[in-house]
Parts: C-alpha cells; structure tokens; sequence
C-alpha cells in the first residue's frame, strides 16, 4: 500500500482596517451630552427606524470618528459589545459615547436600552476604553437623554488579581460537580 503525501495545511492570513467613509460631522469637542447631540443628533433625528451609532474619542474628548453599529426597526436595535467596540479599538479610541435615537420621540430608555448601557460599563472598565455617555435622541432633536447627566453612570468596583495561585479558573465547574449526586 503506498502512502499518499499530506498536502501543508494553510492557514489563511487576514486583515482588518479600518475604512473612512464621507464625514458627516464636525471636529466639534464633545465635553457634555448636548456637545454630543450637536455633532450627531440631527442625522439621527432625520431617521425612520432606531439607529445606534459610537462616537470615538480622543483622551481630551475631541472625536476621532462616528461609527454606525446598528440599523433596526422602529422601536428597537440590536448591538453586541463587539459591534460597538469595533471601531473604538481600530481607532485607538480613548473613549466613546453610545448615541441612538428613538423615532417616536419617546426619551425614556428601554428595558434593552438599560441593559445595553450596563453591560458596556463593565465591559468598559475592562478594556480601557472609557464610557463618557449614553445619550438617546428624538424628535426635532431638541431634547435627549442622558445617562451620564441623570447619573446612571455607576462604574463597576473590577479588582483584577496579581496572584496566579489565587485565580479559580474552575470554580464553577468545581461547584457543579460537586452538586451532582453520585
């Protein structure tokens, strides 16, 4: 029997730019939730359906772009963190603003809108990438809602271990099985 050689395995190099599009907005500094709805409430006012963008920025608040992350319906969108983070990290953003609007002109967040806000804070915190607002748009884009202003803002207490004998990677697993019956 004669043996048949392997062809080398290939593995398939890839890479990830980031690409401009046309501006859309000014070099305005962005240090308050209104600076924000300035720079970009108008465009998502004009929308038919929720729209959810990031606003990147530098250390000092001046934005380095705007990201459309997420098109959806008329009362909802849907957005992972990887979604909202991707162009922060291809940006080397300091920070970012979460800014979406809501086309029935309703300001009050929603149960997602809430959730979506918590979850970046403490994802966030992790990355190093600051969180400076969530801010909600609609109407003729005279008023908004501000997490930051209404102080919903609440950074989570992450303590990160400096002790590889005190990680318990299997904690859980450990806990499961020892509920098990035998």
């Amino acid at each position: 029997m004669q043996m048949q050689e392997q062809e080398p395995f290939k593995l398939e190099v890839v890479s990830i730019r980031l690409v401009k599009d046309a501006p859309l907005f000014s070099d305005h500094k962005i240090t308050s939730p209104a600076d924000a709805v300035k720079v970009l409430g108008d465009f998502l006012c004009e929308m038919d359906r929720e729209v959810m963008c990031v606003i990147n920025l530098k250390s000092d608040g001046t934005p380095i772009n705007c990201s459309i992350v997420s098109m959806g319906t008329i009362n909802q969108t849907i957005a992972e963190p990887k979604e909202l983070f991707k162009a922060s990290i291809l940006s080397n953003a300091a920070g970012m603003i979460i800014v979406h609007n809501h086309p029935s002109g309703e300001l009050k967040p929603s149960k997602e809108d809430i959730m979506v806000t918590d979850r970046m804070l403490k994802l966030t915190e992790l990355m190093g990438i600051k969180l400076a607002d969530h801010v909600i748009v609609g109407g003729d884009n005279s008023q908004y809602f501000s997490f930051r202003e209404k102080k919903l803002l609440q950074y989570p207490q992450i303590y990160l271990s400096t002790d590889c004998n005190a990680l318990e990677f299997g904690k859980t697993a450990m806990v499961a099985e020892k509920g098990k019956a035998r």
